[in-house]
């Protein structure tokens, strides 16, 4: 069984500031042709909250397994990789250029902390699913009260 690269931290390191990603952002949604671009990309995805667990489900149609990581803390979650360009036709040229390629990114703040040693991760047909347990708390505690 092969398996999905986990990595545990506290912290997200961001490679852009915020001024660069709107810039990016702004280019890209003006023209696809901005998007053949170095840049990064935002796969779609989807968060389903149970009483007991979160889901996350990615589309990455075209990346392998392999290029894919997670980073996780009791709060966020970054998921991260790189989808590969398909070689280009001979003797032809873009008509339409729609499916972005190169290193993506997203970085997602839970609704509740999960346990960190409860999350799985799964890769079929496209779809990256994301399976994280909340953690649990004791709604009341009694706390003795010792003599001084």
């Amino acid at each position: 069984m092969d398996f999905i690269k986990i990595r545990f931290g506290n912290d997200f390191v961001h490679e852009k500031s915020r001024f660069e990603k709107n810039i990016d952002e702004m280019f890209q949604s003006m023209s696809p042709i901005f998007t053949l671009s170095e840049g990064p990309w935002k796969p779609l995805m989807d968060i389903y909250e149970a009483p007991d667990e979160i889901y996350i489900f990615a589309e990455i149609a075209g990346a392998s397994k392999e290029d894919l990581e997670l980073e996780i803390n009791t709060k966020a979650i970054r998921i991260s990789g790189v989808r590969a360009v398909s070689p280009p036709v001979s003797n032809a040229r873009f008509r339409l250029a729609e499916i972005q390629h190169g290193h993506f990114e997203r970085v997602l703040f839970l609704p509740t902390p999960i346990d960190t040693e409860r999350v799985s991760a799964s890769y079929s047909n496209g779809f990256l699913e994301i399976k994280l347990a909340k953690l649990k708390f004791d709604k009341t505690r009694t706390i003795p009260i010792q003599e001084g």
